[in-house]
């Protein structure tokens, strides 16, 4: 069951309409790196998953990320104004003055529809986890793109909020990743001779050997901070 709280998870505002801005942060409302996406992979992910730790996380992550979307979303429609302007907005916006009544649509900043194409799900934690992080990593990178770029002031704020989140959710995914060792498709990790074979097909020069593979994990960014200062 989901609840609607009408309060948006962080207020957003904007300096003044802006078509052009609208469509480039339509990318991280229906694109392949956005806040749709992200929900409906997590959600999808969690429908298998036994552990009752995990799948919360994955479930409160979902959640949030459709809070962000909500949050990108309303920032589109601040940006997009009242008048109708296709003339003056970029392709990947036309839409919105000429179809949707300046209603943000689920697409990227090109003006492509949204598609479940966008979304992994393999059954497997560990795979499904590192997927995760990786997509948390494009988002913020994503957003970094996009603060570059926009100078409206309201704009930004929201972004560095958005992208803090990112990390935050890269960091719980992480500390889940350290708890399925052994478990899945990381079980029996490097144990046979051909899980240690090093091809070096680039010469000259062989800088990474694998004598003894050890499958990944991730320290907490808290801990390696404690560790900097002592």
């Amino acid at each position: 069951m989901f609840k609607h709280e009408k309060q948006l998870l962080h207020d957003v505002r904007v300096d003044g309409p802006n078509p052009n801005y609208a469509a480039m942060l339509q990318e991280q409302l229906g694109g392949p790196q956005g806040e749709l996406k992200a929900a409906m992979q997590y959600l999808s992910q969690s429908f298998r998953i036994k552990d009752p730790a995990i799948k919360d996380v994955f479930l409160d992550i979902a959640s949030e990320e459709l809070s962000h979307m909500e949050m990108v979303a309303t920032t589109i429609n601040m940006l997009n104004g009242h008048d109708l302007d296709a003339q003056n907005t970029t392709v990947g916006n036309i839409e919105a003055h000429v179809l949707t009544g300046l209603a943000p649509m689920l697409t990227n900043a090109s003006g492509q529809l949204w598609t479940a194409a966008y979304v992994n799900e393999t059954g497997d934690l560990a795979a499904d986890i590192l997927s995760n992080i990786a997509a948390e990593q494009r988002a913020k990178v994503v957003y970094e793109y996009l603060h570059r770029q926009i100078n409206d002031k309201g704009v930004r704020e929201t972004i560095d909020f958005l992208l803090n989140r990112e990390e935050a959710h890269n960091t719980l995914f992480r500390e889940a990743f350290n708890k399925i060792q052994d478990s899945g498709s990381q079980k029996d990790w490097g144990i046979t001779k051909d899980s240690k074979l090093y091809f070096d097909l680039s010469t000259p020069g062989k800088f990474f050997d694998v004598n003894n593979p050890q499958p990944a994990s991730f320290n907490n960014p808290d801990q390696q901070q404690n560790q900097t200062q002592h």
